[in-house]
């Protein structure tokens, strides 16, 4: 009994000693048994078999090099080139060429391409000063457009900015379109004027400020140029619009008046 627990002891020794022996890169345990890793890889961090370490693609059972190009890096990727040019280097074939960023120019955030500073635009392989005309300013992009704006009370005219002219009680609107001016509050536009919004009297001004309506308690005749009181008869009272009326419970409207039904 003895001589075979010494034995078996021997056995586990001796096994221990092989697994400590043997170097952890050239064997991983799958399922199936022990799977040889090949040179330039690695045992996969989790799952089973193994990876290519970086720099090295696989090519059936083995880890070939990828031919990484100066002023690049490896990607470690198993699909495209295997290989990534360095910020502020462009793929030109096989190799990596270094972007010229012109003057007034900087590296954009992904450092491939370059953008124009503000107050320039690109032009061809430059960057060109915007010639902002008298009363304009800068726009926030000059990729669209002239790269300039007219000032409050101007409007684009050609290569300049015009004076908008504003009839009185008007304020500039700087609208490309139309005739750049909107009357005030109080006031409506009429044959490129502005004239008083007449309201009359039990009325207000509405929240656009170019018409009116009327206080409640009164509606707006059929004319629309005055408002007279809601004739309210008996059992009734002003509804909720302020300019009707419905009668009061138990009674039910009939013509023009409020009787028990």
């Amino acid at each position: 009994m003895r001589k075979t627990e010494r034995t078996s002891s021997v056995f586990i020794h001796t096994l221990v000693l092989l697994l400590v022996l043997t170097p952890v890169s050239e064997i991983v345990y799958s399922q199936s048994g022990a799977v040889e890793i090949p040179e330039n890889a690695r045992a996969r961090s989790y799952g089973n078999g193994w990876e290519c370490v970086q720099g090295y693609r696989k090519s059936d059972d083995s880890c070939v090099a990828i031919n990484v190009p100066e002023y690049a890096y490896p990607t470690n990727k198993s699909y495209g080139r295997g290989w990534e040019c360095d910020r502020g280097y462009r793929e030109a074939g096989e190799t990596c060429a270094a972007i010229v960023v012109p003057p007034n120019a900087y590296l954009d955030s992904s450092g491939d391409k370059w953008i124009c500073n503000r107050g320039y635009r690109a032009a061809d392989d430059s960057c060109s000063a915007i010639e902002v005309p008298a009363n304009g300013y800068l726009a926030k992009t000059s990729r669209y457009g002239p790269g300039w704006e007219c000032d409050r009370g101007y409007r684009e005219d050609g290569e300049s900015c015009a004076a908008i002219k504003v009839p009185a009680n008007a304020y500039p609107t700087n609208r490309p379109l139309g005739s750049g001016w909107a009357c005030g509050r109080g006031y409506r536009e009429i044959d490129e004027t502005c004239v008083t919004v007449e309201v009359p009297q039990n009325g207000y001004l509405d929240a656009s400020g170019y018409g009116w309506k009327c206080e409640r308690g009164y509606r707006a005749t059929v004319r629309g140029d005055n408002c007279n009181a809601v004739n309210i008869p008996e059992n009734a009272h002003l509804d909720y619009s302020g300019d009707g009326w419905d009668c009061n419970q138990p009674y039910r409207k009939q013509q023009e008046k409020c009787v028990l039904i």
